[in-house]
């Protein structure tokens, strides 16, 4: 999900979310003053900056909030200067905002909150702000300590979330299951060993991130979006309902698929 990483080249967090990027093979940018102003003087070439027409610092702060999907900011207790305008900025153009305060987060959680907002929000163009180097010699650690765990996080999700059916035809049935027991047998006979085994070893609130992979599977080939009643009915009986909606039915299957393989495929990740 997450795309590119941009910030304004300053040192400190800018400088760390530049670096992370580059370390973990994100393409990275953002705008910089004309003349790749910071305060320890000309913003290295290796960084893919663009210059703005100004040495203003207030207008490149502006407009990497205009040219990202979501701003992130990490500092620590009442934001100020430059990160209370970047804060500003993101309000004035309602873009999605996230501050993560360092006296109050611990890093593990920071990382945690940072992937869950990524992901929530949609975010493929995220820009990194907060205080200079002069300003918190230690901000640049902690940044790309918690922005590394983070894209971490996401990557694992993302591993997780591409779990894909083998698109074998003798092992397809020409007709559509009529029950949660029959479209479970038929998921776990067209799964990979080791995508049985990744979703045995899934934590149930993770369920969600196979809604995009075998969810679609599931309401395509099994028929639940061209009227399959009786596989309806099954899952309507088995969460004690009067009536599901079809997203609702391939998340009862998924779940029950996930229950059925953690009692064979949890032992071990096959790699």
């Amino acid at each position: 999900m997450l795309k590119k990483i941009i910030s304004g080249g300053q040192t400190g967090a800018d400088r760390a979310a530049l670096d992370v990027a580059i370390k973990l093979s994100i393409p990275h940018g953002g705008w910089i003053p004309k003349g790749r102003l910071t305060e320890e003087g000309r913003l290295p070439q290796r960084y893919q900056l663009q210059e703005m027409p100004t040495e203003s610092y207030p207008l490149r702060t502006e407009q990497n909030v205009i040219d990202s999907d979501g701003t992130l900011i990490v500092a620590r207790g009442k934001l100020t200067g430059g990160s209370d305008y970047t804060r500003e900025m993101a309000l004035k153009h309602k873009k999605q905002l996230l501050y993560v305060d360092l006296d109050t987060y611990e890093p593990m959680d920071a990382s945690s909150l940072i992937a869950s907002w990524v992901r929530l929000q949609r975010i493929e163009i995220l820009n990194v702000a907060g205080p200079k180097a002069s300003k918190d010699p230690a901000i640049y650690a902690a940044v790309q300590k918690i922005l590394e765990h983070a894209i971490q996080i996401l990557n694992d999700e993302d591993s997780k979330s591409k779990v894909a059916l083998e698109h074998n035809e003798s092992k397809k049935s020409s007709k559509p299951p009529k029950t949660v027991h029959e479209a479970i047998n038929r998921l776990i006979g067209e799964l990979s060993l080791k995508d049985k085994t990744t979703i045995a070893n899934m934590a149930e609130v993770e369920l969600s991130t196979l809604h995009t992979t075998i969810g679609e599977y599931v309401r395509e080939e099994f028929g639940l979006w061209t009227g399959n009643k009786d596989l309806m009915t099954s899952c309507c009986f088995l969460v004690k309902s009067d009536k599901v909606s079809e997203n609702e039915a391939s998340s009862i299957i998924i779940r029950e698929l996930w229950k059925k393989v953690r009692e064979t495929y949890k032992l071990r990740i096959v790699k």
